[in-house]
C-alpha cells in the first residue's frame, strides 16, 4: 500500500508518497480501507517538528489522527463490526496513527459507525475537531442552556462545530471571525458576531459565561476581561496555554486547557446529529496525497474556513 511517510521533520518537501507495509492487526483492532483522512493544524505542526512530534517516537512516521473508510478484516476478538461497515475513528492521540494512508489498523473501540446519509470526506473531517469542540464545551466547560458564550476564531474547523453544539445546547453563541464570515456564523446559530480586526471583543460584548479558545496567544488573553468572575476559559492551543492560564490566574478568571481524546459513544452522537442535519461540518476542499503540502500551506495561512480532506479513494 502507499501511505504519506516521513524520514525526517521539516518543510513540504519531507512529504513522501511511497510504498510502505500494510498495517498488522493487534487485539481489538480493525483493517480500514481508508477513504479520506481529516487535515488538522496539528498534522502541520507535527511534520514540521513540533506539535506531537515528542509523542510518536523513532522515525520513520506516518502522520494522521482521525479517518473514514470501510473495514477490510476484524482481529479475532472483534464481534461489533464486519466487512464493509462504513467506520470513521479518532485514534491514538498524541501518540502515532498512521492514517495518511491507503489501510488503517485502528483499535474497534475508538470507531463509530457511518450513516448512509453522512458523506465520508464529513465522517473523516469531524473526529477530531468535532470531540475537540465536544469536550471542551460539555467536559471543561460544563455549557448549561441560557449560558453565554464567546467562541474566538469561530469559522474555523473546531469553532464552527462549536458554535452548533453550542447553539443546540440553547445557549446564547457569540463568535468572532473576520467581516466576510459574519452571515455564515449566523447561518451556523451564532447569535452575534463581532470583527476582530474591528474591535477589541471585551470591549463591545457584555460578560459571558464560558470562553472558547480557538486562537489562543495575546487575542485570548484580550478576551479575558469579557468573562464573568465564575465563567470559564477552555484555551486550545497547546504552544500558548501556559501564558493564557498565567494571565487568567492574574486577572482571577479560571482558565483550563484540554487535550481532546477519542470517545467512541461522543462521536456516534455527533454523526446522529450530522445525519439529522443538525450538525453540518463544512468541508473547505479535499486534497489528494501528492497534494498533502497544498493543504498544509491553505492550515498554515490561518484563514481556512472549515476542514481539509485527505481523499485516498
Amino acid at each position: 500500500m502507499k501511505a504519506i511517510q516521513l524520514h525526517t521533520f521539516g518543510g513540504n518537501d519531507v512529504l513522501g508518497y511511497e510504498e510502505v507495509s500494510e498495517p498488522s492487526l493487534k487485539l481489538g483492532d480493525v483493517l480500514i480501507q481508508t477513504h479520506a483522512a481529516g487535515i488538522n493544524p496539528i498534522d502541520w505542526k507535527t511534520c514540521s517538528g513540533g506539535g506531537a512530534a515528542p509523542f510518536i517516537g523513532e522515525l520513520p512516521f506516518i502522520p494522521g489522527w482521525e479517518f473514514s473508510g470501510t473495514v477490510m478484516a476484524c482481529g479475532a476478538d472483534v464481534a461489533d463490526y464486519q466487512t464493509a461497515d462504513r467506520v470513521c475513528g479518532f485514534i491514538h492521540f498524541p501518540a502515532r496513527a498512521g492514517c495518511f494512508a491507503e489501510q488503517i489498523a485502528a483499535p474497534a473501540a475508538s470507531l463509530a459507525r457511518v450513516p448512509e446519509n453522512v458523506d465520508m470526506n464529513v465522517a473523516a473531517a469531524l473526529p477530531l475537531a468535532g470531540l475537540t469542540a465536544w469536550q471542551a464545551l460539555f467536559e471543561g466547560a460544563n455549557l448549561q442552556p441560557k449560558q453565554r458564550i464567546l467562541i474566538l476564531a469561530a469559522a474555523g474547523g473546531v469553532g464552527h462545530l462549536a458554535v452548533q453544539l453550542a447553539a443546540h445546547k440553547n445557549a446564547t453563541v457569540i463568535g468572532t471571525a473576520s467581516a466576510p464570515k459574519h452571515a455564515y456564523l449566523r447561518e451556523l446559530g451564532c447569535h452575534e458576531v463581532i470583527d476582530y480586526q474591528a474591535a477589541n471583543v471585551a470591549d463591545v460584548i457584555d460578560p459571558v459565561d464560558v470562553i472558547l479558545d480557538c486562537v489562543g496567544g495575546q487575542h485570548a488573553i484580550n478576551a479575558l476581561p469579557a468573562l464573568k468572575a465564575d465563567g470559564v476559559m477552555v484555551t486550545l492551543p497547546t504552544v500558548t496555554k501556559d501564558e493564557v492560564i498565567a494571565a487568567g490566574e492574574a486577572a482571577d478568571r479560571k482558565v483550563l486547557s484540554m487535550r481532546a481524546v477519542p470517545n467512541a459513544e461522543q462521536l456516534a452522537q455527533m454523526l446522529s446529529l450530522a445525519a439529522s442535519g443538525d450538525l453540518v461540518l463544512s468541508v473547505a476542499a479535499e486534497y489528494k496525497p501528492e497534494q498533502l503540502g497544498e493543504a498544509f500551506d491553505q492550515i498554515a495561512s490561518g484563514r481556512t474556513q472549515g476542514k481539509l480532506v485527505l481523499r485516498f479513494k
